[in-house]
């Protein structure tokens, strides 16, 4: 808490080490774990445990710099500006909860969504028993983590869209644990977010009260559309990653009437910015006239936008006056605080300090910002 009010971060970030998850695999599943080593790599992440392990699948490199004509071959674009005045404390994003809590106190955060990053890449694998192996152990290792401070630390079901069953099954068992609060569907490589095969995850979701949530990932699958049109180069890739796939993720979901079929469903995007909203809406109400949608809606697409049951994500970069121009078109209930603590673009342990600098905020929407908004999305607090 800062200033008398309560902060709700949206967006941040756990990536717990091999070693971690394997302690937590079923027995079972045991025996396959060499068929990972391959995807085993050394990690000197952020917020890490110096010495350990993390799974990554197919990482994609951009290794071109703009205005030259060929890749570099040293340069791969995985290069991090660190933006905070001050590190994480080691293990926040494995297994030490404690030093975690005492980040949140530093930066006067009371919750946090944690979103899984690189070992979710075993969705590129052709076999999803790997993939579904290691989502069981997150949500075992999740259980123990955020039940540390099961009112503070929440993290969200991992639903594997090549085994709907199993995506169902793992919401039927985690789905009234405190720490869960969101569903992330997993979008294996061609398989869209309006699939009707996936019906029976929105209807475990609406069923459990989970929300529905979307966020992008940049070096691993499951990669952000597009991808492979960038001319190799980072900077287009940084630039257009997050926002195109969270604008591709949102349309087909309310273009396929998802929202009208489960009508308490919440959804939201996660770490794709938010300045693109306006634009994107009225875009939207153009083109479902123009071309027409998948399935009949009971609403122009933009409505499903301001109905309370869509919410994102602000980063803090975009600034004050941007926050402002998008509460000025979609009012003040959409939009939600985030950090994306520990990684390098994260202002800690400023981040909070930093929004509530926003002068022209009047005290209810800044409560609605910080608290309100993610604590609507995320239910459970």
């Amino acid at each position: 808490m800062k200033d008398g009010l309560r902060a709700w971060d949206a967006d941040t970030h756990v990536n717990p080490a091999a070693e971690v998850l394997e302690r937590y695999v079923d027995p079972g599943f045991r025996p396959r774990l060499p068929e990972l080593a391959a995807h085993r790599h050394a990690t000197s992440q952020i917020g890490g445990t110096p010495g350990s392990h993390q799974y990554r699948v197919g990482t994609k490199l951009y290794p071109r710099v703009l205005g030259q004509a060929s890749a570099h071959q040293t340069f791969t674009g995985r290069g991090t500006n660190w933006r905070g005045t001050k590190q994480p404390r080691p293990g926040v994003q494995d297994d030490l909860a404690d030093n975690r809590l005492q980040d949140m106190d530093d930066e006067g955060t009371d919750a946090h969504l944690l979103i899984p990053t690189s070992w979710v890449s075993v969705v590129g694998l052709p076999d999803s028993d790997l993939e579904v192996g290691l989502i069981r152990a997150y949500h075992r290792h999740a259980n123990d983590f955020c039940g540390r401070a099961p009112d503070r630390l929440k993290t969200m079901v991992v639903a594997s869209t090549r085994n709907v069953a199993e995506a169902v099954s793992e919401i039927k068992r985690w789905g009234t644990s405190k720490w869960a609060v969101a569903v992330w569907p997993l979008l294996a490589k061609d398989v869209p977010v309006d699939h009707p095969d996936l019906e029976p995850i929105w209807q475990a979701a609406q069923e459990y009260d989970l929300a529905v949530m979307h966020h992008s990932l940049t070096w691993n699958p499951p990669y952000f559309p597009g991808y492979q049109d960038l001319w190799d180069n980072i900077f287009l890739g940084r630039l257009a990653s997050h926002p195109w796939g969270g604008m591709r993720f949102m349309a087909a979901f309310i273009g396929a009437g998802i929202m009208d079929r489960y009508p308490s469903l919440r959804m939201g995007i996660l770490e794709c910015g938010s300045g693109w909203l306006p634009f994107w809406a009225k875009r939207m109400d153009e083109q479902a006239v123009y071309v027409g949608g998948t399935a009949p809606l009971k609403h122009a697409p933009s409505e499903y936008m301001t109905s309370g049951r869509f919410f994102c994500s602000v980063e803090n970069h975009e600034g004050e006056e941007m926050f402002n121009y998008v509460r000025s078109v979609l009012g003040d209930d959409v939009l939600m605080y985030a950090s994306d603590y520990p990684h390098s673009e994260c202002q800690f342990p400023n981040s909070v300090d930093n929004v509530l600098k926003w002068s022209s905020l009047k005290p209810d929407t800044k409560k609605k910002l910080l608290w309100d908004n993610a604590a609507r999305f995320y239910k459970r607090t």
